[in-house]
């Protein structure tokens, strides 16, 4: 295995797509200091890290120390932006390091992120904040462990700097692990420019590392918009299930891998109401919980009008092509939708009615949302019902009276349930998630005390959100009612 200490990365996208990027190196930071590094993603990656102390982990990985064979780049992007268009943006505070290929033979990004002003900083300082840092870090691990793609931190790192925020805060660099970042985005930025030989070039790249099952296939781009379709309706269903919600989903944001990136202003529901935003940013609710299906159709629209251009076919029917397959987003995210929610469910029969199963499944989300019951504990809580123990999940609800019926019409659809019914839906139903609350009592003790102990007590917790333990019963818990109610969450910049 490579050590770390010598990051021998790859760089394909910097030596193929020159125009795509600015070369600029990341700022030097004063006292880089390790805050957290992540020891089973770099072996993933393949990296050896047993003689790195934490000094030198934390002087390479703030980007102070790089080895002179790597040639950090910012990348170019556009993007809509809460409907508007930017015409650029880009990697206005990180910096491209190159690639790795890991253990099981996937191609990934190693990025920094709050390292430094570049050519697209756009009047920004560039840097990046404990709190914000910490952030990406834990929630990129939770939805990891939750089986949903994103992005992932293979460290943190304190720079001994103060940025200006709300107030002066802590320094922070991370270092983001990626299937790639490449965005719609990206298409955008040399489509709006009418460079449309740099966006065939960058859609070759994309077939080449993300679907080369499509490269020799006749409309090759066309085969590009349906599979990244189908990726971005099986992530937007996970999301849903785990009750997920972005908070903001511009197309900068829309990766053509489908994983999830950029964890801002996120955060897990609590109570099911599907117009909840903890966004401040997001004054008119554009990405409430409920509206991210119908948003992300929204984006790859931008994504197929970025495309077309590259598309040698009749005009009406290229268009009516592209239609058509736009048109499937949300078939498809229905139908992933539906198999996550029968398997929450525990509807081992998944050749059952869809529309019986649909409907069964959407009187439970009027169940929850009218009595103000938690998400997470309510799915979680169906497993011990399997078991006849109706208690925990009747604690849950205002009143017995109102579960009853929809409870009988579950059971009949069971089909003889079992313990191995019990146990499949917990397998799939967290009883862990990073609470809001306990999220920003974690952030607020690194950020203003310096304190790991509850950030890493709750990575922890969340790296096994299925695994019931008697002793974290607190981890479980929603947080308060005023908490929630007034919880907000903020980007890093």
């Amino acid at each position: 295995m490579p050590s770390l200490i010598d990051f021998p990365l790859e760089e394909t996208f910097a030596e193929r797509m020159p125009g795509f990027y600015a070369a600029c190196p990341p700022a030097s930071v004063p006292e880089p200091s390790l805050l957290q590094f992540n020891y089973a993603l770099a072996d993933e990656l393949g990296f050896e890290t047993e003689p790195a102390d934490s000094n030198t982990l934390a002087a390479i990985l703030s980007g102070n120390e790089l080895p002179e064979s790597i040639n950090p780049i910012a990348q170019a992007y556009a993007g809509h932006q809460f409907g508007g268009f930017v015409p650029q943006l880009g990697d206005g505070r990180a910096h491209l390091l190159g690639e790795v290929v890991d253990l099981n033979g996937q191609r990934r990004d190693i990025a920094l992120k709050g390292s430094g002003r570049t050519p697209f900083s756009r009047g920004g300082d560039g840097k990046a904040a404990v709190g914000p840092v910490l952030r990406e870090y834990i929630i990129g691990e939770a939805m990891h462990a939750l089986g949903i793609p994103t992005t992932r931190a293979l460290a943190a790192v304190a720079t001994g700097e103060t940025v200006m925020r709300e107030g002066q805060l802590p320094g922070a660099v991370l270092t983001r692990v990626a299937a790639s970042h490449i965005r719609v985005g990206t298409f955008e930025f040399f489509a709006a420019r009418r460079r449309f030989d740099e966006v065939r070039q960058l859609a070759d790249y994309v077939i080449d590392r993300h679907y080369p099952e499509h490269a020799d296939e006749e409309d090759r781009y066309l085969s590009l918009f349906k599979a990244v379709i189908e990726r971005q309706a099986s992530l937007l269903s996970k999301w849903m299930l785990a009750g997920f919600i972005h908070g903001v989903m511009n197309t900068d944001n829309m990766t053509i891998s489908g994983e999830t990136i950029d964890y801002g202003p996120c955060a897990f529901m609590e109570s099911y109401h599907p117009l909840t935003v903890f966004s401040s940013i997001d004054h008119g609710g554009r990405y409430a919980y409920r509206n991210q299906p119908i948003m992300a159709q929204w984006n790859l629209t931008r994504f197929a009008e970025s495309l077309l251009p590259i598309i040698d076919d009749e005009p009406d029917l290229l268009v009516e092509k592209a239609t058509e397959i736009l048109n499937g987003f949300m078939p498809q995210f229905d139908k992933f939708w539906l198999t996550g929610v029968r398997a929450k469910l525990g509807l081992q029969d998944t050749e059952g009615d869809d529309e019986a199963d649909r409907a069964l499944a959407e009187e439970w989300l009027e169940l929850l949302e009218q009595n103000d019951v938690d998400w997470t504990l309510a799915w979680r809580y169906l497993a011990a019902a399997v078991e006849e123990n109706l208690e925990p999940l009747q604690s849950l609800f205002r009143s017995n009276e109102v579960l009853t019926p929809w409870l009988e019409k579950w059971n009949s659809r069971l089909c003889n349930p079992t313990a191995a019914t019990a146990t499949s839906m917990r397998n799939v139903n967290p009883i862990y998630i990073p609470r809001n609350h306990l999220v920003e009592d974690a952030l607020t003790a690194a950020s203003d005390d310096g304190d790991l102990n509850l950030f890493e007590k709750l990575l922890s917790v969340i790296e096994h959100p299925f695994d019931e333990r008697p002793e974290l019963e607190e981890y479980a818990k929603p947080a308060p009612s005023q908490f929630t109610a007034c919880y907000k969450t903020f980007c890093g910049t």
